[in-house]
């Protein structure tokens, strides 16, 4: 059976990162794999014709790479956790149809996927929670589903792509939030500055009529700007292009790890890591 996804509703915008994922397995094999992306996208009915066409264009492919370079980024740092918390509980934050959270299953982790309740309601279908996993529909903003998580053995929490779509306000209310509930956590997610948010922006905000970029969240000094946020906050950074990886796989060109250094350099593409003080 095919579950079909129809055209401008919330559940196509999870088509381009699920598609994303499944191009980064085909180009660069050797960097990157996601069975689940592969597979999923023969299970849903959707029209992938223009997806298809974008695929072939220098920047898809690059925009490819960015997306396979920040997921083996996010779950490098999930397993590293993982080592020292075995039983802790690993929270994908905006969770859409990514199944980081299972790829880095220790068989003794709790895995918790987050995202509004429309989402949920597809990934149930598509990728219903296994054992000692819990699929909960939620709004992130909202701190409700603090409680639905158990940390008993440690909690590491991570987010792809998310934080673009907030305020910097809400991002620090977050933070804050997590650090009160979660002491001893930690939070993974991807930033960049504000000129590579402006690029990032362009279409969705220009679809919803927001014209205040400025006030979206962007960072270029990770530990000098968020650490002010809250004295208990660990704060650290690493390029995501290439603070993990040097790139010199045969399938990404010259060109491509120019731009890659462009991108951690140049617009401060980066893994932010912070660890809430304390202890569980």
């Amino acid at each position: 059976m095919k579950y079909k996804i129809e055209k401008n509703t919330v559940q196509e915008t999870l088509i381009l990162p699920l598609y994303s994922r499944k191009l980064c397995t085909e180009l660069y094999p050797n960097l990157y794999q996601d069975e689940t992306a592969v597979r999923l996208i023969d299970q849903i009915d959707y029209d992938f014709s223009e997806a298809e066409k974008n695929s072939r264009s220098l920047m898809q492919r690059f925009g490819a790479l960015e997306v396979a370079m920040r997921q083996n980024d996010l779950a490098f740092e999930v397993q590293a956790y993982l080592k020292n918390h075995p039983c802790a509980a690993v929270v994908n934050l905006g969770c859409g149809l990514d199944n980081t959270g299972k790829a880095c299953d220790n068989g003794s982790c709790k895995i918790y996927n987050l995202d509004f309740p429309d989402v949920i309601a597809l990934r149930q279908q598509l990728l219903p929670a296994g054992e000692r996993e819990q699929n909960i529909p939620c709004n992130l903003k909202d701190p409700a589903w603090f409680d639905k998580i158990d940390v008993s053995g440690g909690a590491m929490f991570f987010a792809s792509g998310v934080f673009y779509y907030f305020l910097t306000e809400q991002v620090r209310e977050l933070v804050q939030g997590m650090a009160d509930a979660f002491p001893g956590g930690v939070l993974v997610f991807d930033a960049a500055n504000r000129t590579a948010v402006k690029m990032i922006a362009k279409t969705w905000l220009r679809t919803a009529k927001i014209k205040d970029v400025g006030a979206y969240f962007a960072v270029s000094d990770a530990k000098n700007e968020l650490s002010p946020w809250d004295s208990r906050l660990q704060v650290s950074s690493r390029g995501y292009m290439m603070g993990y990886n040097d790139l010199k796989d045969p399938s990404v060109s010259g060109f491509f790890r120019f731009f890659a250094k462009v991108g951690d350099n140049g617009m401060k593409m980066q893994i932010v890591k912070i660890g809430f003080g304390g202890k569980l």
